[in-house]
């Protein structure tokens, strides 16, 4: 088992960086922070026809006080000094990798989506979530996000993105094509075909079941229905 420096209990973990999610369609742990201070989402919000209009994450159970309170807390946390360490250990943990015991909501052990809701919020965000990955090289981590000036210039100060770190840069534009600055992508399609690898949740119940095709850097480009 491995050993989190400084951070000894769930409880410290929680204080340092919030708790972890486990959404019904997903097989394992996820993190998200409010929609609202998403930087270009937010712009985009505003605009017909992108990706970002009728944001999901600002609606249904997005609004439950429970959940509005979470992901606050959870955005706060981010000027938190042991941030990294708090989620380690909390990823760890909940996939049965502290002690052996794995969380009762997880469903397949391994897998770990950034941003259910929200996206990155700075360089020194990325470069927290890029160390988290390093410290869990068990774990696959899944970043989608639409920050890409923020990941070229994460990139063009030595910033290294982790193996086990599959980040997606999100398109715009419902139907639009995939961008060209990153090799990992995903796009929405709505009267279009689906561009690359189709998301197949909607016709299995809006599960992943047994498909990873967002985890796995050799799927180019995986296309959502939008919803």
């Amino acid at each position: 088992m491995l050993a989190i420096a400084d951070i000894k209990t769930l409880k410290a973990a929680r204080c340092a960086c919030g708790t972890l999610g486990f959404p019904s369609k997903m097989p394992g742990t996820s993190y998200g922070i409010p929609a609202f201070a998403c930087i270009l989402g937010a712009k985009l919000a505003q605009i017909a026809g992108t990706t970002c209009e009728n944001c999901y994450a600002l609606k249904n159970n997005y609004t439950y006080p429970s959940v509005i309170k979470s992901q606050a807390t959870r955005l706060a946390s981010l000027a938190n000094p042991q941030w990294v360490e708090g989620m380690v250990y909390q990823i760890l943990k909940a996939h049965g990798l502290i002690d052996g015991r794995v969380h009762r909501k997880l469903k397949s052990p391994g897998w770990h989506r950034w941003h259910d809701a929200g996206d990155v919020q700075s360089i020194r965000h990325l470069a927290m979530i890029c160390e988290v990955a390093r410290r869990t090289p068990t774990i696959r981590h899944w970043l989608p996000t639409r920050e890409a000036g923020i990941l070229a210039a994460y990139r063009k100060s030595g910033g290294i993105v982790p193996g086990n770190l599959c980040i997606r840069v999100s398109a715009t534009k419902v139907d639009g094509a995939p961008t060209q600055a990153w090799p990992t992508t995903s796009t929405v399609h709505q009267n279009a075909p689906a561009k690359g690898r189709p998301c197949p949740a909607p016709l299995q119940g809006n599960a992943c079941q047994d498909c990873r095709a967002c985890w796995d850097h050799t799927v180019e480009n995986v296309s959502y229905h939008k919803h």
